[in-house]
């Protein structure tokens, strides 16, 4: 119980912003005065907070407003994809401090693991601070997942990663301890955390990397599914006339959304006239820019591309908004950015109309916060979600 209250007050301060006063987490907590008094006379002992002056509201004594001390603990947060590696180091109120970003340049797990512990070493250093106060290492793959053992099993465009024990390899390379997560589900966490404190609403999240992926959150947790593999969309159709698909339909989100696939569609549709075709990942990665760049630039071909994958998406989107029922819609992930404009443009008008809702409400249709690098911020939250978010099953009784 009394991890579980620390983790209330500190989950007050933190949304707070500005600080509470002890008088106000009384009232923002449901907690004694006793109670507050005991939990922050400790936090304040061990530096997590800190009085940060004095506040008159009405009669009596003027109040000692806590915050968080954002350099008491960090997080690193990795974000492991088939074209890169972005890495982020975050401060308690979730601040990035420190970034890098490796390319993917081999797949063999051992030598992506090596490059991991180094980049992870450079990053603290550089940021000049003290091992000891990083609380973990987050990681978000690409799923599925086997999450009991923290081991990545076969994900798509990453060849030879087959039940690759990720958690403990890494925590052996760096002596942290590792969190492995989806990399939809951290990109949820992430936005949990660095959006609005005092938003309630349920979201779809829709994940927009080499794959595509979803993730959905309610009552400011994250829905990670009982085997923490929630969101594989891979394989939801959204155009019955679309290519064929290695699973024996047609059509599906892995060959008509992903960003190798709306590259192809450019390919056929002449966008890039006679030059090469690109070659792996980070060729796609190239040729999907400057796909986008043509397409903002009001060429036609590029456009069109564009305006027709947008609606793809708005079909994927409808299916998991009509099951799920979420308020709203967030988009992001590392190729969000070039197709932002676009498909925010494109995409409320085919979905409030395939919505089963949409004579009740409107369906909001928002791009991240976080930017491209929202799955690696994401990593990092999920290990100070650890540290400061309450959860009920803290509470539970173990046998």
């Amino acid at each position: 119980m009394g991890d579980f209250n620390q983790s209330v007050i500190l989950e007050a301060i933190r949304r707070s912003g500005e600080g509470l006063s002890r008088i106000e987490l009384v009232e923002a907590t449901g907690l004694s005065a006793q109670t507050i008094t005991n939990i922050t006379r400790r936090l304040l002992d061990e530096g997590l907070i800190a009085e940060a002056g004095r506040t008159i509201n009405g009669p009596g004594k003027p109040r000692v407003t806590l915050r968080l001390v954002a350099e008491s603990r960090f997080s690193v947060g990795v974000h492991l994809d088939p074209a890169v590696i972005t890495f982020v180091l975050l401060n308690m109120t979730g601040a990035v401090v420190g970034r890098r970003v490796v390319r993917t340049q081999h797949s063999d797990p051992s030598r992506v693991v090596e490059t991991m512990a180094q980049t992870i070493d450079v990053l603290i250093d550089e940021a000049g601070i003290d091992r000891a106060l990083v609380a973990g290492v987050g990681v978000a793959a690409p799923g599925p997942l086997d999450a009991a053992r923290g081991t990545v099993i076969d994900p798509p465009k990453l060849d030879g990663w087959h039940r690759v024990p990720l958690r403990s390899v890494l925590a052996a390379a760096t002596g942290f301890e590792v969190t492995l997560e989806k990399d939809t589900t951290a990109a949820a966490v992430g936005e949990l955390w660095t959006g609005d404190a005092s938003a309630e609403a349920s979201f779809l999240f829709v994940y927009l990397g080499t794959g595509l992926g979803a993730a959905a959150a309610r009552e400011g947790s994250v829905v990670a599914g009982s085997t923490h593999n929630f969101g594989e969309i891979g394989h939801i159709m959204v155009d019955p006339d679309g290519p064929p698909c290695d699973c024996g339909s047609r059509g599906c989100v892995e060959v008509v959304c992903t960003p190798q696939a709306i590259v192809e569609q450019a390919e056929a549709a002449g966008v890039f006239g006679d030059d090469p075709e690109g070659v792996g990942a980070t060729g796609v990665d190239e040729r999907f820019r400057r796909l986008c760049e043509r397409a903002s630039a009001g060429e036609k071909p590029a456009l069109e591309v564009l305006r027709r994958s947008a609606g793809h998406l708005a079909v994927l989107i409808s299916v998991l908004t009509n099951v799920l029922d979420v308020d709203r819609v967030v988009l992001g992930g590392p190729f969000w950015g070039p197709l932002a404009e676009i498909y925010l443009r494109e995409i409320p008008e085919p979905l409030h109309r395939r919505s089963a809702t949409h004579a009740v409400r409107t369906l909001s249709v928002d791009g991240a916060l976080i930017g491209d690098d929202v799955g690696a911020v994401g990593a990092a939250c999920v290990v100070l979600d650890a540290v400061l978010t309450p959860r009920a099953s803290d509470l539970y009784l173990e046998d």
